[in-house]
């Protein structure tokens, strides 16, 4: 079964994007040789790695629906997460909402426009 490998990031300002997911997520990047491309280590264990890359084309409007492939990240608290969000410059999309016996999902935006997922698990969650 095809299992997702790697993610892209795509932003119009890479130095900004990369304070950002370096702030929030403890991201580290890489410069993969000249080519305007970062690589992303987000750390270890389960989960992949990915990219960072010059946007093509405008960034998103404020106003867009998700048209995209959001990556969704397992955090320990949403709550805490959505804050270092905000701090970092990002906002959210969809605030905290509970799936019933799975956990807490919120949907931010980067300083990029690009919609992503968190995700805390809890079985409780009602």
């Amino acid at each position: 079964m095809p299992r997702p490998v790697h993610f892209e990031v795509h932003a119009t300002d890479p130095e900004r994007a990369i304070m950002f997911y370096t702030t929030v997520f403890d991201w580290s990047f890489e410069r993969w040789g000249t080519n305007p491309y970062w690589l992303i280590s987000t750390g270890d264990g389960p989960g992949i790695d990915g990219g960072l890359v010059p946007r093509q084309g405008p960034a998103p409007d404020d106003d867009s629906p998700v048209n995209a492939y959001p990556t969704t990240m397992e955090v320990p608290d949403v709550v805490a997460a959505v804050r270092r969000v905000q701090q970092a410059g990002g906002a959210v999309v969809v605030p905290k909402t509970a799936l019933p016996g799975v956990g807490w999902l919120a949907y931010c935006k980067d300083t990029e426009g690009n919609i992503f997922g968190l995700m805390e698990n809890d079985t409780s969650a009602e």
